[in-house]
């Protein structure tokens, strides 16, 4: 997890958790929790068993997914 920024188009917010081969911040790391959820409890075992590579295009999926109107951006600090 070396990235500055997360993943997602737009987003400047600082990386929170790991997605495939990349991060993402906060945000959306529980965005992609929930939407992995919505799939199905079989989506849990079968992400938790792949190689980060093969995490890559679920991530690839789930990215498409976002809009980017939703894009949370980082709040301004005082």
């Amino acid at each position: 997890m070396h990235d500055t920024h997360c993943c997602v188009t737009n987003c400047l917010a600082n990386p929170y958790a790991p997605a495939g081969t990349q991060s993402v911040c906060k945000d959306h790391f529980l965005s992609f929790l929930t939407w992995r959820r919505r799939r199905g409890p079989q989506m849990f075992s079968a992400y938790a068993g792949m190689s980060m590579v093969e995490r890559d295009t679920i991530t690839a999926e789930w990215m498409k997914t976002i809009r980017i109107d939703e894009v949370p951006t980082p709040a301004p600090k005082l």
